[in-house]
């Protein structure tokens, strides 16, 4: 529809969208409105009610589409192959996103302002120090336990409508591998069933993705409106070095780290890829909520990269869980900074402990905004900092959250389109399939 009355593609629609966001967010702010109502108002509603349409396609797309797809791979050899190098590549590149954040934040010490830590310049301001900890008060080092009991839910429905998404996709991997199990009758059954629930998924993703344009801007306007003088100066001035440090990670680790395995692993070009995803990108940024652009991923990664349904069924909804790329940089990332601006000395072994911990604890962060401030939370408990030191950061984190969201997605794409070609499929990125 968008597509016939503009004649752009939606990544063209989506990044104009993100532009006019900009400008009418800083434009309309808090308080300016029409007939009475707040545009801050009206952004929140219209951005609530596309991430609401999104996440209402979640579960019966991840469960549908994880049943299919492990169905369609057939015994456990093929499933136990698929499944190891998906697993590989969440891990590998999980860590290498750890070691590029830690890189930076060494070398450019964004903690340290005019040789001294930067806690006495910026100061912890209490109400944000206190939001915080109310937020993860709660938390600990023994959340990466519930991690693996969150693996196994009593209760699959309950497990569904509290977005317990580990649980259910184990729950679906079980399913699909033993629909293998049952007589030809049945798991035929079984299997139509299932990729007409799919099919008929892909189809409301389709008409979602229509109004795509129209829930990015109002979701990147409501960020923008909500955002008062001194968050922004503080963006640009204050916290401006930590927020480079990040960016400066985030982009080396999607710009160079995973395109060499594209080229090398994959061999495929790297360019078609970032053209097949840019609508997946676009929305990933504005809505930084890897499991609410899932659904926008799925339909990228097939139609546009060529990816088979087999492959992206399996390793696109548990990337979505478990592979935090961008994530996991930035729990790196801000440990560090809050330990510079403390004025602490980590020692070698300390950060070998953080990039541990970041790893682990980026597998189990749900897909959603802010998420990652737990983790860093159990972060900061393991090495001895305050919770309270998270007020340092968020200011920015909103910003920076939808950065890192869409590196994890990219690095999700990437995931399906090498395991793809290990896969042995052909077709992915050619040129017929590129944006």
């Amino acid at each position: 529809m968008f597509k016939t009355i503009l004649g752009l593609k939606l990544h063209w629609q989506i990044l104009i969208a993100l532009l006019l966001a900009v400008i009418a967010g800083a434009t309309a702010g808090k308080t300016a409105g029409i007939f009475g109502i707040a545009f801050y108002d009206i952004f929140s509603f219209f951005g609530a009610l596309f991430m609401n349409a999104l996440k209402m396609i979640i579960i019966p797309l991840i469960v549908s589409s994880i049943i299919v797809g492990v169905a369609g791979i057939g015994g456990g050899d093929g499933l136990a192959r698929m499944g190891g190098r998906t697993l590989l590549y969440y891990a590998t590149t999980s860590l290498f996103a750890i070691l590029v954040g830690l890189f930076f934040v060494n070398a450019l010490s964004p903690g340290i302002i005019d040789g001294q830590p930067a806690q006495m310049v910026l100061g912890l301001d209490a109400e944000q120090g206190k939001m915080a900890a109310a937020k993860v008060s709660e938390r600990g080092v023994g959340d990466i336990a519930d991690v693996f009991l969150n693996m196994v839910p009593a209760n699959i429905v309950s497990a569904a409508a509290n977005g317990k998404i580990l649980g259910l996709i184990f729950f679906a991997i079980l399913f699909g591998y033993f629909i293998t199990r049952i007589e030809e009758a049945y798991a035929e059954a079984q299997y139509n069933f299932w990729q007409g629930v799919l099919e008929v998924m892909m189809k409301i993703t389709d008409l979602v993705m229509k109004f795509a344009p129209i829930g990015v801007f109002a979701l990147v306007a409501k960020v923008i409106a909500g955002m008062n003088a001194n968050e922004m100066l503080s963006l640009a001035s204050t916290l401006g070095w930590f927020s480079l440090s990040v960016i400066l990670a985030l982009a080396t680790h999607v710009l160079v780290v995973l395109p060499l395995l594209l080229r090398f692993v994959a061999r495929v070009q790297p360019k078609r890829h970032f053209e097949a995803m840019s609508p997946a990108l676009l929305t990933a940024f504005s809505t930084a909520s890897s499991s609410a652009t899932l659904p926008i991923t799925m339909d990228c990664v097939e139609k546009n990269a060529g990816v088979s349904n087999k492959t992206t069924s399996f390793v696109l909804p548990l990337g979505a869980t478990v592979n935090m790329d961008g994530t996991a940089l930035y729990e790196c990332v801000a440990a560090m900074f809050i330990a510079q601006a403390y004025g602490i000395e980590l020692s070698f072994a300390t950060q070998f402990t953080i990039v541990l911990v970041a790893l682990l604890t980026s597998i189990g962060v749900a897909g959603i905004p802010a998420a990652s401030l737990v983790a860093i939370t159990i972060i900061l408990s393991v090495i001895g900092l305050p919770v309270e030191a998270l007020g340092l950061i968020l200011a920015v984190d909103r910003i920076l959250d939808m950065f890192r969201t869409s590196v994890n997605v990219f690095s999700d794409s990437c995931g399906a389109v090498i395991i793809g070609r290990l896969e042995g499929e052909k077709g992915i990125l050619q040129e017929e399939k590129a944006l």
